[in-house]
């Protein structure tokens, strides 16, 4: 530890550190526009100078070393001089534009030349006008002329989403940030540089001109998207929601968010909410009021259980659902006797888990890795907040091995990847595991293995490198027809080499449908079989079957045959085989709770009172219960419902008890062989959910046009 004297204070910081840790430390603000704390420095701007003794001239404290006994002031004359001289140079060419900038009211540039700004300017030649540029359908460049050059964005391209889409060209006052010559910037997680500029050079263009941040309401949620469990702060002006910002969270997203937890907002005013319950009638579907649509589904199923049994009715409930509304749907099918209840719709293998499935360490840890082995995904698009974490430990050295059926592009150096077909993944992790047996001296678990593969072999003494390691299953992996064999097989690598194994897991609530016991009961239907459409009556809970499950298009033609499918859904959807249509909220208009990879369980909010007559799908599924007279219905709020769900008080459980969780499988597959298999069901970046596939941004998105032209990523 270094100790320095900063405006007469004694503060310790860690040798290597730069003075503006140092204030970090102590709690002085030193004013800054190009530094960043999950940046590299530039010291581009110079606003941060301060005056260090025994030094010729103020030095800039990002960029500035610590000594031990270095006495900084940052409030002294000379270092304030310095400060407004340098704020005089940023404003020389900035159009002054502030009463029609979007970034009023929360511009680092508008608010340090209140402090450090003069009352008029001694420039007096012609200003410098940037041409604006069309880059995105997410991010403005039409006012470049604001730009100061911290090069903010073009470092967070470089470092933390992999992709240098912006540079710096030319010199001196003719210096613009730009992309090469008509390109766009394509990155899944490219909003944030919306964030970190800190002028209004980049705006976000769907909230362009929408509302002045003074008028917007903050309110704190999480994210309904992937597996990470992204926290966010909702803006709302008049029960409308205006925009998504990131809430700070190192153990979870850090200060980031990927581009469909941002604007996927825009599909909550989508021409295709649905804001009144509605029944088919003589083939034409009319609204009709709460009470008529639950007594006609309340009289359904009584029909359908005192001609068919319980047997013939089920649920098949989305993982991007709330804890409360699966707990609820599952309480709902086991009160009426029905063991018919999936979560896994694009599932293949749909064999019973010997425990919750998750990640297998803390999210915060992956930024720590020294090996990793991932398995059946294609980790920057599935989950572009584990992959910019997993780049951060690749720049630090770690070492990224792939088994997929392409070489993809990670954004990261990628040291291996073992291609192999579909069919051909168990054949490759035996590989694999032979090999390591081979270096290690043992026994390999299955007699298939070719420990002479090259790059299995290179996979294998990788893995037996470094000490943070992890083998990790993607979305194809988990909803491969052989998933088990994988696991157990990944199982006994991890094992061998010290290192963990875990899913990545695809939904915000993928670890918490399993904790609720989303599965099918004793002798129960499951997914595939129930989208066969052997049931008399259905439930869907805030899923659509034809680009939600494995079957796809053969569903909506499976359900056709299913006397009464009740949707829930916050969209006008399954029109085609559905009677009934129920409005429930979507995440921003009611209370709940997700469980994201590692099994930390985070509650949140309604933000906007629903749309329309729309219900929070909690309390539905509280009234059918109640209307069918069920017992165990009697829930007043949504923290009621955890409680019972979860067994303990609530605000006494953060994560799924560690009991619950396993990733373990009960046998090692006896033989290995490649196989014809169909390719796994696996959503692409921005067909997700629902409500990203009506985000009209994001369909305008490279990637969303790549995956309706059916061209991988």
């Amino acid at each position: 530890m270094v100790e320095i004297e900063l405006d007469g204070q004694k503060v310790e910081v860690a040798e290597g550190s730069m003075v503006m840790h140092a204030a970090e430390k102590a709690g002085t603000y030193i004013p800054h526009f190009c530094y960043h704390k999950k940046l590299s420095i530039a010291a581009s701007c110079r606003m941060c100078l301060v005056e260090v003794e025994k030094a010729p001239k103020p030095m800039p404290a990002c960029a500035t070393p610590v000594t031990q006994g270095m006495i900084v002031r940052t409030k002294s004359d000379k270092a304030i001089h310095a400060q407004k001289s340098v704020m005089e140079f940023l404003l020389i060419n900035h159009p002054l534009d502030c009463p029609i900038c979007d970034q009023g009211g929360e511009c680092q540039l508008q608010d340090l030349a209140v402090g450090y700004g003069a009352s008029s300017t001694r420039y007096e030649e012609e200003k410098r006008v940037v041409k604006p540029k069309d880059v995105s359908p997410l991010i403005s460049m039409q006012e470049m002329t604001r730009c100061i050059h911290c090069t903010r964005c073009v470092r967070f391209g470089q470092e933390i989403a992999g992709v240098m889409e912006l540079g710096m060209v030319h010199r001196g006052e003719h210096a613009e940030i730009t992309t090469v010559k008509d390109d766009t910037i394509d990155s899944e997680l490219s909003g944030n540089m919306i964030d970190i500029c800190p002028v209004g050079a980049l705006t976000s263009k769907p909230f362009r001109y929408s509302a002045r941040t003074w008028e917007l309401s903050r309110r704190k949620s999480v994210s309904p998207h992937d597996s990470t469990g992204a926290n966010l702060i909702v803006h709302v002006k008049n029960h409308k929601v205006m925009r998504v910002l990131p809430f700070e969270n190192d153990d979870v997203n850090e200060c980031w968010i990927a581009d469909r937890d941002r604007f996927s907002y825009e599909a909550l005013d989508s021409a295709e909410r649905l804001t009144k319950p509605m029944l088919k009638q003589g083939g034409q579907w009319v609204e009709v009021d709460w009470q008529t649509a639950l007594e006609y589904i309340a009289n359904g199923v009584q029909c359908i259980t005192k001609e068919n049994g319980a047997g013939a009715l089920g649920a098949l409930v989305s993982p991007h659902s709330t804890v409360e509304e699966l707990y609820l749907a599952g309480a709902l099918m086991r009160g009426l006797g029905s063991p018919n209840l999936d979560y896994r719709l694009r599932h293949a293998d749909l064999r019973k888990p010997q425990g919750v499935r998750w990640l297998g360490r803390s999210v915060a840890s992956l930024s720590q890795l020294q090996s990793v082995l991932v398995v059946g995904s294609n980790l920057r698009k599935d989950h572009p907040l584990f992959a910019q974490r997993i780049r951060q430990a690749a720049r630090k050295g770690c070492t990224v091995l792939s088994i997929d059926n392409a070489v993809r592009d990670w954004a990261m150096p990628v040291a291996q990847t073992l291609v192999a077909n579909h069919g051909a993944w168990l054949q490759a992790l035996a590989d694999v595991a032979a090999a390591l047996a081979q270096e290690k001296g043992v026994s390999a678990p299955v007699a298939q293995g070719r420990a002479d593969e090259p790059t299995a072999r290179a996979i294998a003494q990788a893995l037996l490198r470094g000490e943070h390691k992890a083998v990790l299953l993607g979305n194809a992996a988990a909803h491969h027809a052989q998933a088990s064999e994988l696991l157990a097989l990944a199982g006994w690598i991890a094992q061998q080499a010290d290192a963990t194994v875990g899913f990545l897991t695809e939904a915000a609530n993928t670890v918490g449908a399993q904790w609720m016991q989303a599965l099918p009961g004793e002798g129960g239907m499951d997914a595939a079989q129930m989208l066969q459409g052997k049931l008399k009556g259905l439930f869907l809970l805030n899923n659509e079957p034809e680009f939600d499950s494995a079957a796809g298009a053969q569903a909506v033609a499976a359900l056709g045959k299913v006397e009464m499918v009740v949707t829930l859904s916050p969209f006008k959807t399954n029109l085609e085989f559905s009677d009934v249509l129920l409005p429930i909220a979507p995440f921003t208009e009611t209370s709940g709770s997700f469980v994201n990879a590692e099994g930390r369980l985070q509650s949140f909010h309604a933000v906007v009172r629903p749309l329309g007559e729309t219900r929070p799908g909690w309390k539905v599924l509280r009234v059918l219960g109640n209307l069918l007279g069920l017992q165990g219905f009697d829930f007043e709020t949504s923290q009621d419902v955890l409680g019972r769900a979860t067994g303990a008080a609530v605000g006494s459980v953060s994560h799924v008890p560690q009991e619950l969780l396993s990733n373990a499988v009960a046998d090692m597959p006896q033989s290995v062989q490649v196989v014809d298999v169909p390719a796994p069901a696996v959503a692409s970046l921005y067909q997700l959910d629902g409500l990203v596939r009506r985000a009209t941004s994001l369909q305008l998105t490279t990637d969303a046009r790549l995956a309706r032209e059916g061209v991988a990523a």
